[in-house]
């Protein structure tokens, strides 16, 4: 399950990491990640277990799996082909949510003093490639909550950690799903359109993640990039809907354009700029474009 566990809230504690395996928080009972390439990552445990982990309360810097021996000494170098470390590069290329659990085993002063705790979801903003304290390559994840996560208080006795001053090196700023005709919308301290990300996943995943516009596919250690972008926009007043045929697999560059109009499609799909057409929209035999979604963009823009 990507995101929130039903009736689990922020703060909750567990004794054990069974209890918490149970709760669904983090279903492994040792390993620090959960999730894979494909899925992208569940949830982490921040528990002391790398020497180069950072944790500022919204922001951690977690290290990947691999290259340990018993006693916590990295004695080779990590690679991204580790699951757990795959799934996070997905969490960050998909920008999925990641559940975060601490551990009372960190020597982070938001750890608790017993037991582990779910604190929320955070983001994986980015992420890249170091030698780590012990000389070996090692693969670091920046996470930061997400807007509305409290953060854990800090224990009296321990002083805060110094802001992170410096990225990651190297760091990269890079099943079938019906959809929702009407996006759910969920009030918190503003409006907020819940989008189903695995119709855009879905979208990428028939394209191979290479733009349907100008074909281009973004390379990324550990995986490729793009974007799923909504022909008919979400939201008021557009309305549009969270489906498939409403959404196309494009680069970023050709995502802004669609988005401010310097591309429209035509009803035969055809990719117009300036009133002229300059090519046609790649298609997917699986992928039918809604053409109510095309009108209804290409009025608003009048092209």
């Amino acid at each position: 399950m990507i995101g929130e566990v039903p009736n689990v809230a922020v703060g909750q504690e567990y004794g054990t990491r069974r209890l918490a395996h149970e709760a669904g928080v983090h279903r492994p009972l040792q390993a620090g990640i959960c999730g894979t390439m494909r899925t992208g990552a569940e949830s982490i445990v921040v528990s002391g277990g790398y020497k180069d982990d950072e944790d500022h309360g919204d922001v951690i810097v977690y290290t990947g799996h691999g290259g340990q021996d018993g006693a916590g000494n990295q004695t080779s170098n990590q690679s991204l082909d580790d699951p757990g470390n795959a799934a996070l590069v997905t969490s960050h290329l998909e920008g999925l949510p990641v559940r975060v659990l601490r551990g009372w085993q960190s020597e982070s002063p938001y750890a608790p003093r017993a037991g582990y705790r779910y604190d929320g979801l955070y983001r994986v903003t980015r992420y890249g490639s170091k030698l780590g304290i012990d000389g070996f390559l090692i693969w670091q994840f920046r996470l930061e909550a997400y807007e509305g996560t409290p953060v854990p208080q800090v224990a009296e006795q321990q002083e805060l950690l110094p802001a992170p001053t410096t990225e990651p090196t190297e760091a990269i700023d890079v099943p079938l799903v019906e959809g929702n005709e009407a996006p759910e919308r969920v009030t918190s301290t503003v409006q907020r359109i819940v989008r189903i990300s695995a119709v855009k996943r879905r979208v990428k995943a028939w394209h191979d993640n290479r733009c349907q516009i100008c074909d281009l596919r973004i390379e990324a250690p550990g995986g490729s990039y793009s974007e799923g972008a909504h022909i008919q926009a979400l939201g008021s007043p557009h309305n549009g809907p969270d489906i498939t045929g409403n959404v196309l697999c494009l680069c970023p560059n050709c995502h802004v354009m669609l988005d401010v109009g310097a591309i429209v499609l035509g009803d035969d799909l055809s990719v117009i700029r300036g009133g002229e057409r300059v090519g046609g929209l790649r298609t997917h035999p699986q992928h039918v474009i809604d053409l109510n979604c095309v009108a209804q963009h290409r009025e608003r823009w009048r092209q």
